[in-house]
């Protein structure tokens, strides 16, 4: 029977209701696969723990007191509400001593912590992974409840990492080794694993995060050592929209996505996978999809390696905020090389990413856009580099235009067929959106538009409603109203 490999976030098992939702979707694929479950920890645990430790560096001893009281409190009804007496009393006694070992292991944590007054990269770690060891017996508890096997299993056991905590890099190969050894067995024998996101250990055992998109890296590295059939990502959304439902009521679901055009949305700000989490996986060739634990009858998103056939669609729109646009100018630059290197050495020697770059085919500028927080310094260490250049007015001045958003359409195929930029100006400019500069990425996934701030919103409902939208119905004409949402 192949696996299928299944995790769900923080708000997916966020309390009772939506644990219970959850269960039932892993019940519902009983017999059609061998099951793998990876679970993130009950929404807001992680930053209640984050918060109790960093207060406790800071000579707090009360709030990580406090945390632990809320977090006893708040699993305890869970609890409560999933395992009602009589017939849950027994399990419901060995959860709630399992929720007092975590948070005592947590109030003892921040003591020495409080004590020490230091936080360390490698004691957070320790501390932030107790959500997800309770979360994961507490799920496999729920499922043998309801007549399931299942057994919660440490993802410490399973991935191993570098040494870098709060970020660590899983090493594959033991990993794969690990993982076949502790899971298959499980697995042959009908048992549902319920591992942990978010975590795993080193070498020598001791325990790391994977930082951003931790739980669906989890599940991705799981998927792809245990070559799994399918990964799903359950979430609280129907899929990747194409474009944030906040500023365009009438977004609706994208079908399917190629790994590079999920990359281009992340980096441009769309909340969706990040590209890191899902690598093992779509490398594997394994298809991924993305599903609403609080409407499992939608179809979702498919994310595969490859690009559809449908080449200059535009699939979605984004737009990522607190920006600014910094230019170097000035007419002595012409034809001087080196200068763009040198520039974009200083940028990060002082440690600022560059979102976007464009360049005048004069040579008589070049602007990037970074975020404004990092401007003062990034200017300082352009203004040094180019000191003697500043001196000799071989460049003019060094400065930034603040309030920037860059707005980008993304779609495979769009840097081969004419006429998709062609479309995108002409929805801003018939809906007077000044561009200010435009970027076309390598990857031939994305257009990328610098506009003021203020025009962001109204900027991307025009490429919404004019290309994606006209797009859509072209493609499908006797769709409804709200076709794919």
């Amino acid at each position: 029977m192949t696996t299928l490999v299944v995790k769900f976030g923080g708000t997916s098992v966020g309390d009772a209701q939506a644990l219970s939702g959850a269960a039932a979707i892993v019940l519902e694929q009983a017999g059609r696969w061998q099951q793998l479950v990876v679970v993130s920890a009950m929404s807001g645990v992680t930053d209640a723990l984050t918060r109790g430790a960093v207060t406790a560096a800071a000579g707090d001893e009360h709030a990580f007191r406090a945390v632990a009281s809320d977090l006893r409190t708040r699993h305890y009804q869970v609890v409560d509400e999933l395992f009602p007496a009589p017939a849950g009393r027994e399990t419901r006694n060995l959860l709630l001593a399992t929720v007092d070992d975590y948070l005592d292991q947590f109030t003892v944590f921040c003591q020495s912590v409080f004590v020490l007054g230091e936080l360390t990269p490698r004691a957070l770690d320790a501390i932030t992974s107790l959500g997800e060891r309770i979360s994961a017996r507490l799920f496999a508890a729920l499922l043998r409840h309801r007549g399931a096997p299942a057994e919660a299993v440490d993802a410490t056991e399973l991935i191993v990492t570098d040494g870098t905590f709060q970020n660590a890099v899983p090493l594959l190969d033991p990993s794969r080794r690990r993982a076949r050894e502790r899971l298959l067995p499980l697995l042959s024998e009908g048992l549902i694993p319920v591992v942990t996101g978010f975590i795993g250990a080193d070498e020598a055992g001791v325990t790391t995060t994977l930082g951003r998109g931790g739980s669906d890296f989890s599940a991705a590295i799981l998927g792809a050592c245990l070559d799994a059939g399918e990964v799903w990502i359950w979430t609280d959304v129907d899929g990747v929209m194409t474009a944030d439902p906040r500023l365009v009521p009438d977004a609706f679901v994208v079908p399917s996505l190629s790994y590079g055009e999920v990359s281009e949305l992340a980096y441009y700000g769309a909340k969706v996978l990040h590209p890191r989490a899902i690598r093992p996986v779509i490398e594997g060739g394994i298809p991924l999809w993305v599903k609403n634990t609080f409407n499992p009858a939608a179809p979702g998103t498919c994310i595969v390696r490859e690009r559809e056939n449908t080449p200059g669609t535009v699939k979605a729109v984004t737009a990522i905020h607190g920006l600014s646009m910094v230019t170097v100018e000035g007419r002595g630059m012409m034809g001087v090389p080196g200068i763009a290197a040198r520039t974009f050495a200083a940028v990060a020697s002082s440690g600022a990413s560059v979102l976007m770059i464009s360049q005048s085919s004069s040579e008589q500028s070049i602007s990037f856009v970074i975020p404004t927080l990092a401007v003062p310094p990034v200017i300082a260490a352009v203004e040094h580099e180019m000191a003697l250049e500043l001196a000799r007015r071989d460049i003019d001045r060094v400065w930034s235009l603040n309030d920037v958003v860059i707005v980008t359409a993304v779609g495979a195929g769009m840097r081969a067929t004419p006429g998709v930029a062609a479309r995108i100006l002409g929805a801003l400019g018939d809906g007077d959106v000044n561009v200010i500069a435009m970027a076309q990425g390598s990857s031939d996934c994305s257009v990328s538009l610098v506009v003021d701030a203020g025009a962001a919103a109204a900027a991307v409902r025009l490429i919404h409603h004019r290309v994606i939208v006209a797009n859509n119905h072209a493609a499908h004409p006797r769709a409804a109203p709200g076709f794919g949402r």
